[in-house]
């Protein structure tokens, strides 16, 4: 009887060393002070010594992944900059409570493993890492052959953050009057591909997709597509530290404007934005067109151009965008919080104007 091994079963043990080798100092390049340890142990260790000084911490987690964007970056070989999106799916999801991303993780799935492309895609988590300030501690790679195929691959991610109770923003803080900041994307981020692709990309050849575009600012569709999701965390984190005031923030992933700024709301008030107050992304508005989608569907698909929502006082306003936009943020006054219509009984919703 032949010898039947992991290899000839589909699963590279080598190759997987390989990997681990080849990321090696992207991972290191993540870690903060609180980084006990080193790559390829069973478990990241990280010191929670810092939270002693909060008076009541509270750890906060976020768990996602990239989605169909990937189809994309897996047809035209590039990897990098879904790893920021996985980042900052995670990342921004959890700054919006008010928390500091400290760690991340991350999982790879497979078809086959190939240590070249794992390297790449694990230097643009890197990099997203070090764009929120979390360290990387830990991670997993894992093949799948008979279940994806040999050029597949998914990804998803776990951060964890922390907030000193006081000091956590949301929909307790939110009063009529208060001002809506909208902080630019930078594209379609990771939310809305599947219609994307049905609508525009899996149909289009490649020509299509990599000819640049002056309605696009010059780039291709390809490009545009896929420019990595936007980090907000730096600059948010700036107007904290400034002891500016934030009531609430709004991550605009997937169900857009509509269904994330009332995350933000509390009963009895809604969030009034006035269209037209800032300016869309053209990728966004090049794929309404070819999808043919009504604007309605458009605001409960995509970001529209606004990847993250600042709630806070008008008086504070002028200063949190000033702090916003020495961190490089394009910044819109795209609202504000108003009574909601029934007499301030029902929960909070968006109403466009």
């Amino acid at each position: 009887m032949v010898e039947l091994t992991y290899k000839d079963a589909g699963v590279d043990t080598d190759e997987g060393a390989r990997a681990v080798e080849a990321i090696r100092a992207d991972v290191r390049s993540t870690y903060r002070p609180e980084v006990v340890g080193d790559i390829g142990g069973f478990g990241g260790l990280f010191s929670a010594a810092a939270l002693k000084d909060m008076d009541d911490p509270l750890l906060v987690s976020g768990t996602d992944g990239v989605g169909t964007k990937l189809a994309l970056a897996q047809r035209f070989d590039r990897h990098e900059g879904v790893g920021i999106d996985l980042v900052a799916m995670c990342a921004n999801d959890i700054l919006t409570c008010g928390a500091e991303p400290l760690f991340f993780l991350d999982y790879v799935a497979v078809g086959k493993l190939e240590s070249e492309q794992m390297a790449r895609i694990v230097s643009g988590i890197a990099a997203g890492c070090r764009q929120a300030g979390c360290a990387l501690v830990g991670g997993e790679m894992a093949e799948h052959p008979g279940v994806m195929a040999a050029d597949d691959y998914d990804l998803s991610g776990f951060c964890v953050g922390a907030v000193d109770r006081p000091k956590m923003v949301g929909p307790h803080l939110v009063r009529a009057g208060d001002v809506i900041l909208g902080l630019a994307s930078t594209g379609v981020h990771s939310n809305g591909f599947s219609l994307v692709r049905r609508a525009i990309t899996d149909r289009a050849s490649d020509d299509y997709l990599t000819q640049r575009r002056p309605e696009l600012e010059d780039r291709s569709l390809l490009d545009a597509l896929l420019m990595p999701t936007r980090i907000y965390v730096p600059s948010v984190q700036a107007v904290r530290e400034a002891g500016l005031p934030v009531h609430a923030l709004a991550h605009i992933t997937g169900g857009g404007i509509t269904e994330n700024l009332d995350r933000a709301l509390p009963d009895g008030l809604d969030a009034v934005v006035e269209r037209g107050s800032w300016d869309n992304q053209s990728v966004i508005e090049f794929v309404m067109k070819a999808a043919e989608l009504s604007e309605e569907q458009a605001y409960k698909t995509f970001n529209m151009g606004i990847g993250m929502a600042v709630i806070c006082a008008p008086e504070d306003a002028g200063d949190i965008a000033r702090v916003l936009e020495e961190h490089d943020e394009r910044v819109w006054r795209i609202g504000a919080i108003e009574p909601s219509a029934d007499g301030g009984h029902a929960t909070g919703k968006v109403v466009y104007r």
